[in-house]
């Protein structure tokens, strides 16, 4: 075991690192010069446990050569994972937004929000919508999941929703915190801030799902099965062409072409040709098993927390739906009714509907979303009518 310090603000703070080997764990405390550039880093050491540390190469680890705006955390969480390989070590990456001038010896917790990625997407993509919060006063988190972007690319991992969901949950623990968060996920990641509600409702504040995939069951309404080797195939036939190609179609239909849409094609892109894309392919094909699999609809009338659903009415975001027949294709993925009969489905739900958005209503139009987003987080959407939104609001 090694004992390492953190200068920063001229503090020293002791890092103790027991992970097993790993390219992303600090060795020598040169590697912390990122960390200690960040105002939060000091604060993240001191509330976290033996697990938590910062990347030693943040700009190229785990198949992803990307620069990231904040200081690369992992969470090695190879320990908690039942059933794992023993010589594969599990890290999930993570960016930790403190709120300015927080102290853990002196301030009391903050309220934290946590974002959750789609398949899509990566931490930075949430970006945007973190910072302002930071400021507000909330410590933000954004963790990847294993098999996505900065994290750990595993061989042998039964991704499943559930699985997801504690992992996260773990992470928490680990970061320590100690107060329910607020939870918002966006795509995949909203399919997953539904699984983690219901898995931890007494540790969850409140949820806010923006565009969720997951609000039809589509094996139920006939995509075909596809075996493993075909979706590997399709995964490593992505390309940048392929996915702007994509997106234009399905998240921003109708929108004029941006830098603002196409640079997160770029970024994705630069995982799909990684130095470890036979491993993310793989792990992306497990990643659409998972979601063919577990529909989440069917268990929206048990989620407790008080809950935000935002959708845009041009999304027609379907998993399968490419392999379809036309008959099949024709049912998929019609948000304007699918975000209706999710808000009737939660117990306690309100529905923003924006009849002229499509699937990354965050990116799409970003001014607009964080005013809604402030309301949610600030007073539980309370003020929705009053921000004039173009959309229907439905509670």
């Amino acid at each position: 075991m090694k004992l390492l310090t953190l200068l920063v603000a001229g503090a020293a703070l002791p890092l103790i690192s027991a992970a097993p080997a790993s390219t992303a764990i600090v060795e020598d405390t040169s590697a912390l010069a990122d960390a200690s550039a960040d105002d939060s880093a000091a604060a993240t050491l001191a509330l976290s446990s033996k697990d938590i540390y910062p990347a030693k190469c943040p700009q190229n680890v785990n198949g992803f050569n990307y620069t990231y705006p904040s200081t690369l955390w992992f969470y090695n969480l190879t320990s908690t994972v039942k059933g794992g390989s023993q010589q594969e070590v599990l890290e999930m990456a993570f960016m930790d937004l403190l709120p300015p001038n927080y102290n853990p010896r002196s301030s009391k917790e903050p309220q934290t929000v946590l974002l959750l990625h789609g398949k899509n997407f990566c931490g930075p993509t949430w970006y945007a919508a973190a910072t302002p919060l930071q400021k507000a006063g909330y410590r933000v988190i954004l963790p990847e999941q294993l098999g996505f972007c900065k994290s750990t690319k595993p061989t042998q991992y039964s991704f499943n929703l559930t699985s997801l969901a504690t992992n996260t949950r773990n992470l928490l623990k680990a970061l320590g915190v100690t107060k329910p968060p607020i939870v918002i996920g966006h795509s995949l990641g909203g399919m997953l801030a539904s699984r983690y509600a219901l898995t931890y409702p007494e540790f969850t504040k409140s949820l806010m799902l923006v565009s969720p995939i997951g609000l039809e069951d589509w094996k139920q309404l006939g995509v075909p099965d596809r075996s493993f080797e075909l979706l590997t195939g399709d995964e490593e036939a992505t390309t940048y062409a392929s996915l702007k190609g994509y997106e234009q179609a399905t998240y921003y239909p109708g929108a004029e072409w941006t830098e603002d849409f196409d640079k997160w094609v770029v970024m994705l892109t630069k995982v799909y040709e990684g130095d470890q894309k036979e491993k993310f392919w793989a792990d992306q094909a497990h990643v659409v098993e998972m979601v063919l699999g577990q529909p989440t609809i069917h268990d929206y009338n048990k989620i407790k927390p008080k809950t935000l659903l935002v959708v845009g009415e041009k999304d027609n975001t379907a998993i399968g739906k490419v392999w379809s027949p036309p008959d099949v294709q024709a049912k998929l993925g019609h948000y304007a009714v699918l975000g209706r009969q999710a808000q009737a489905a939660i117990p306690d739900a309100t529905l923003v509907s924006f009849p002229y958005l499509g699937h990354a209503p965050q990116i799409q139009e970003p001014e607009m979303f964080n005013r809604l987003l402030s309301s949610w987080v600030n007073n539980g959407g309370r003020t929705l009518e009053s921000l004039k939104l173009n959309a229907t609001i439905i509670r």
